[in-house]
Formats: C-alpha cells, structure tokens, sequence
C-alpha cells in the first residue's frame, strides 16, 4: 500500500529524498501552507490535541511541539492550558510564520531523526502531528524523542499506516519490551487530508515513558 501521487506542495515533500529538500520544499510551502492545510480538511492537530488532554494534565510544563510546521498544533495548547511550549522544526521558513503567532517559548530549527541537542527529561511531554509519515522521519525517530521525555510524561504522534506497518509497531513492541515506554492508545486508522485524494490511513498514538 503506498500513496498515490500527489501534486503540488504535498506531493513536493513526499518525493525528497534528503532532509535538506524537504526544509527547501517547505520553506517554499510555509506562506499559503494554512490555508491549503484547511482546504485539506488537515486533522493530525485535532487528533493529537485530543488525545495529550486525555493523557496529560493541564499545566504540564515545557511541552516541545516536534515538527511545529507553521504552529498550528502550538496555537492551539496555550489556549487549552499548556502555558509552555518549545517548537521544532526542519523548515526555516514555516518557523518564520509560526513566530509571528507568537505562541512558542522558543523555537529551535532541527530534524528529527538524529540526536537532539536537548537534555534527558527536558520535556513533561511531546506532541509530533504529521512527522512520522512518506518521506519524513521513520521509526527511529521516536527514540530521542524518548530519551528528551519525562518519565511518567506521554509522546503523541501520529504515524501513516505503512510506516506503522512495516516498522513502527514492531519498534515500539520492543520499547515495551525493554520497560522503556507503554503504549497507553492507538486510534483506528483515519484519513489525515480528506480534501487531498487517495490519502493513506495515519493512526494517533500515545506512548507514555516508564
């Protein structure tokens, strides 16, 4: 199962190949990426949001927003309770529009995917909408986004359904396995982009660290 081929911007980013193509795409994207994101029908932020105030009390503090974009899940926290909130994110120009919003503590330009420069525990719990998907980060990105998480704090993500399939679930059984995390929830599968044809199932997932 694979996507079918997308047009645009979307289908820009899903072809990259290097990280450095794909902070250009999006950097080429962040003007009008709201909007076509809206147009899209874009549910990734409203499933993760959900699903961190299921799990993560209100006023749990730092948060990192892991693949921020323009901020759209960032907009969002301050007005649910979460007074702080770090943003990170590959593209330089959709930080530039998420700045304006005025709603991260700090903002850091950063892949996922490698070592972040952050500290173990720095975060009550992380929040990643869209990340793990065609062309982005794969399975082993979860794992700095473990270490840089509190224990007893929850990572939530949503992950495409192939990359659930041919890797993510198998990772995560091992995280289990080794006591480092819980997988508290898994939703059904459901289109992120019901505005954008032929989009594959993405899943949100909660991961709460031992």
């Amino acid at each position: 199962m694979t996507d079918a081929k997308h047009g645009g911007h979307l289908g820009a980013v899903y072809d990259a190949k290097k990280p450095e193509e794909i902070a250009g795409h999006y950097d080429r994207w962040a003007a009008s990426y709201d909007a076509d994101m809206a147009v899209a029908g874009y549910r990734h932020p409203a499933i993760c949001l959900a699903l961190l105030a299921r799990y993560l009390p209100r006023g749990a503090e730092p948060l990192l927003d892991a693949g921020a974009g323009t901020g759209l899940v960032g907009e969002w926290l301050g007005i649910m309770g979460y007074p702080q909130v770090e943003a990170l994110d590959i593209s330089e120009g959709m930080l530039a529009v998420a700045r304006k919003k005025s709603v991260y503590s700090d903002v850091h330009q950063l892949a996922l995917g490698g070592p972040l420069p952050f500290s173990d525990n720095a975060f009550a719990g992380i929040i990643s909408a869209g990340v793990f998907t065609t062309g982005h980060v794969g399975a082993e990105g979860v794992d700095e986004l473990i270490r840089i998480c509190r224990p007893g704090g929850v990572i939530v993500l949503t992950v495409k359904e192939t990359l659930w399939s041919e890797a993510f679930a198998a990772h995560v059984s091992d995280l289990e396995d080794s006591a480092k995390v819980t997988l508290v929830e898994q939703t059904s599968p459901y289109i992120s982009m019901p505005g954008e044809a032929a989009t594959i199932p993405s899943r949100g997932v909660v991961i709460k660290i031992c």
